[in-house]
């Protein structure tokens, strides 16, 4: 059973349909990406997974369980924690406040995420705890929004644009983090536009284009299919 099953995705804004029969998994402890030209349907792909547009037909199943029709705080209850694109932290409550405002374990999990346990992953925050989130830099906003969703213990971590303009030290040090979590058995589904930095720490590729996945394939593909696989990100 899968941690995230999408099959067929059908979804879209009014009377527009962006998606058209996505389909992806995420494994436990498995990183997956889903890549391609902006405005190609990524985006959206996160927000349906995540509750925040309707799946028009197709299915969405967590652990095995349907999701379709759910609202957002009901699929976060699931064990779905999301990092959204642009960060969306709490601009006005502290760092420590915003991490604390998440905080559950509803899955009763061995060494769970704690406030200590975030900041030895983000050693850069525990100076800035007491800062307001709106004077925090990128960088910090990145790893407290991160480590937000950490707070609520999910099983699946969905990341939107995760390192999308942080300088190059930072994003290294996203990196390391995300490879931190694979290694403690947490999914992980993201879209980030370094390709480089990213394929070593990935087991599946989805590329899509026009809301449409047009290429799947695991860290060896890509490898042996590069030539196929960069025309969808040429201009």
């Amino acid at each position: 059973m899968s941690l995230l099953d999408v099959n067929k995705m059908v979804a879209g804004y009014g009377l527009s349909q962006i998606l058209f029969d996505v389909s992806l998994r995420v494994e436990q402890g498995q990183v997956v990406s889903l890549l391609g030209r902006n405005g190609m349907g990524k985006t959206t792909t996160l927000s349906t997974i995540a509750g925040l547009l309707e799946v028009r037909s197709g299915h969405v199943r967590i652990n095995g369980s349907g999701i379709n029709g759910f609202r957002p705080y009901e699929i976060a209850k699931l064990g779905v924690g999301v990092v959204p694109e642009g960060r969306q932290i709490f601009p006005n409550l502290t760092a420590r406040e915003n991490l604390i405002a998440t905080a559950a374990n509803r899955f009763n999990t061995d060494n769970p995420w704690t406030l200590e346990r975030v900041l030895a992953l983000f050693p850069k925050l525990e100076d800035r705890l007491d800062f307001m989130g709106n004077l925090l830099s990128g960088g910090e906003q990145q790893m407290l929004a991160i480590g937000r969703a950490l707070m609520t213990n999910p099983k699946l971590l969905i990341l939107d644009d995760a390192t999308e303009g942080l300088a190059p030290q930072v994003r290294a040090s996203i990196w390391q983090a995300l490879r931190t979590l694979k290694d403690s058995g947490l999914g992980i589904l993201l879209v980030d536009k370094h390709i480089d930095d990213l394929l070593p720490l990935v087991d599946q590729h989805n590329v899509m284009e026009k809301g449409r996945i047009v290429w799947s394939g695991t860290r060896d593909d890509w490898a042996s299919q590069s030539e196929v696989v960069t025309k969808y990100f040429s201009i």
